[in-house]
């Protein structure tokens, strides 16, 4: 797949306000209510990443999860980093 320009990457995430840029990948982190709520996001997450075949790093510190996007396969990021970045936003908001 090929690389995100900047120019594609900042109009990707203009519509992504929540996720940030660092070098080749893209974060958010989101609060949930609770430590299973937690859980369950990052299972709702893994089972559409596994469909998606694009995995996302996943950090877990109590109520906050962190998600890293990057297309390693590929050196940076990718359509598929933006495609998994809006799916992980519509689960999080419920």
């Amino acid at each position: 797949m090929a690389l995100l320009t900047d120019s594609e990457l900042s109009d990707g995430l203009a519509d992504l306000p929540d996720w940030t840029r660092s070098g080749d990948s893209i974060s958010r982190a989101i609060e949930a209510p609770t430590f299973p709520d937690a859980i369950e996001l990052v299972r709702k997450v893994a089972d559409e990443a596994e469909t998606a075949q694009h995995h996302p790093d996943i950090d877990i510190r109590w109520r906050t999860v962190t998600f890293v996007l990057s297309t390693h396969s590929d050196g940076g990021l990718t359509a598929k980093d933006l495609a998994l970045a809006a799916t992980i936003d519509r689960l999080a908001a419920g």
